[in-house]
């Protein structure tokens, strides 16, 4: 089992409720094993950190950047994050909301190969 801290539990529950567009349109497409028959979980937490989503068994994190993510503060965050993440032996990938929007099929067929590779 994956560390955590107490105090993201609360903080993921809430996220969960209120996933943003991207984040939704994703989850309808990797929920209920989906993929290859891997369970993927929503707002997660691990160490310190809530990703958005978690395949269990392919140890993949799949984030969903906003704008907010290009700021130089969040891309400095982000690679911190990812530092970390990898310590624990997961494989961090990364899409953009427009990229969920506009090409939600090339979305899936990156995360489906990734996995495929990962199990």
């Amino acid at each position: 089992m994956l560390p955590y801290s107490r105090n993201t539990k609360p903080l993921a529950r809430e996220l969960r409720k209120n996933q943003t567009g991207a984040e939704e349109l994703l989850w309808s497409r990797i929920r209920r094993k989906q993929i290859l028959g891997v369970q993927f979980k929503r707002q997660r937490p691990i160490g310190r950190y809530i990703v958005d989503f978690y395949g269990v068994e392919a140890k993949l994190v799949i984030e969903l950047d906003g704008s907010q993510h290009f700021e130089p503060d969040a891309v400095a965050y982000d690679f911190e994050r990812t530092k970390f993440l990898e310590t624990q032996g997961l494989k961090v990938i990364r899409f953009d909301n427009l990229q969920v929007f506009n090409e939600l099929e090339s979305v899936l067929a990156v995360i489906y190969e990734e996995v495929k590779v990962r199990i």
